[in-house]
């Protein structure tokens, strides 16, 4: 009889079990696909101890029962020693042509799982209770924001809802509403009413330092642009004779300060805006001054965009919320009534908000903020006041009364 197969400490090893010169245990076994499969471990039994400077794991036995668990419950064994972090690696393989900004989203997600126990752990043993007390960790114990909880977990869902359709799982324990479960730490971005906005203009076009921003700034309030937009707007967007903006791409900068176009942020973002008079004259004004500058470089084929900094490069987001932060502090300073935040993503809230208060239609306000669905414009970016609904209450009073 063949004298049977011992590790290092003399136990005898079972089928398909092995030693490596280093000490290291592994698994031997084929899937249901007849491809050779290895679970490896620097333990053989629960009960030894691991090796020192070697993160503690299942010894390699468990990790056996736990395959045999997976096949007799009828699921792929290749998932058996898959942990949370391996799963969404593979996930984000198959995110093939998805934006830089999607693309950078999902780095910092695995990036994050890596540092965590969680991101370890096999997905096999992943319940529900565990997936909502690592969110809820992320807020109490990692002091992680509501957006920030809310990028991972989206995330992980698809993840596990691919793990769970290639039969890895038995069911998808992130397929739950994170709002019941998280507080939402977000702070509401506010619009500011017409006479903040008028005083703040006002002051800006006087300034003898910020007026240069002002012609900006002003179509940023009247046209509901996202700043990406209004950065990447050249002067072939502009249909002067028509008075027409021509909204087809977004002007971004990535995380080595390299510009690059993309498109706009939904299908529906590809749009035309017409322009009031007052618009129309800032584009004029923006243009004159520009006959005596330098066009610019170009940018993936885009040349002539109307804003430079002093380097010579088109303006980004970055600047003009700077350019917003300076002014809106010079303000507070000067006068005794402060005015709240001014940024330019409330420069659009601020439009759509009006847009709503002076009676434009919900689709065409869809349409002009060129958003894909009607709830966002609806449950994001109107913000009604007391005010706004005392007057409609009286108004409708009126009219009953007639």
């Amino acid at each position: 009889m063949a004298e049977r197969r011992r590790d290092n400490r003399g136990r005898i090893l079972r089928n398909g079990e092995s030693q490596r010169k280093d000490g290291r245990y592994v698994f031997s076994y084929f899937n249901s696909k007849g491809k050779r499969r290895f679970l490896y471990s620097w333990r053989l039994d629960k009960n030894d101890r691991t090796p020192a400077g070697v993160k503690r794991d299942l010894s390699l036995r468990e990790k056996e029962f736990k395959l045999q668990c997976a096949i007799m419950a009828g699921l792929n064994p290749d998932g058996a020693d898959m942990t949370v972090t391996d799963l969404v690696e593979k996930y984000v393989s198959t995110k093939t042509g998805v934006r830089s900004n999607t693309r950078k989203g999902y780095k910092t997600t695995v990036n994050y799982l890596k540092q965590t126990d969680f991101g370890d752990r096999n997905i096999s043993s992943i319940t529900v209770s565990d997936a909502k007390l690592f969110l809820i960790g992320m807020q109490t114990k990692d002091g992680k924001s509501f957006s920030s909880i809310h990028s991972v977990r989206g995330v992980l869902n698809p993840a596990f809802r691919m793990a769970y359709e290639d039969d890895l799982i038995k069911k998808n324990p992130f397929n739950f509403e994170l709002k019941d479960l998280i507080k939402d730490d977000s702070i509401a971005r506010e619009a500011i009413n017409q006479r903040q906005e008028r005083l703040f203009l006002e002051f800006v076009k006087a300034d003898p330092h910020y007026r240069r921003y002002y012609e900006g700034m002003y179509i940023l309030f009247k046209t509901g642009l996202r700043i990406s937009e209004f950065c990447g707007l050249t002067e072939a967007d502009l249909d002067m004779k028509r008075k027409i903006i021509h909204v087809t791409h977004q002007l971004l900068r990535n995380e080595n300060s390299v510009l690059y176009i993309e498109e706009t942020k939904t299908g529906s973002g590809t749009r035309d805006i017409p322009m009031t008079k007052n618009v129309y004259q800032c584009f004029v004004s923006i243009l004159e001054k520009r006959k005596n500058e330098i066009i610019g470089p170009e940018v993936d084929g885009y040349r002539g965009f109307l804003f430079l900094d002093k380097n010579g490069r088109p303006t980004v987001a970055m600047h003009w919320e700077k350019y917003f932060h300076y002014a809106l502090g010079k303000y507070n300073r000067t006068y005794k009534e402060e005015l709240p935040l001014i940024t330019p993503h409330i420069c659009r809230h601020t439009f759509i908000t009006s847009m709503v208060r002076a009676g434009m239609s919900l689709k065409q306000l869809q349409y002009l903020a060129g958003h894909s669905e009607i709830s966002i414009t609806l449950d994001i970016y109107t913000h009604m006041q007391f005010e706004d609904v005392e007057k409609e209450v009286h108004r409708i009073e009126a009219c009953s009364t007639e």
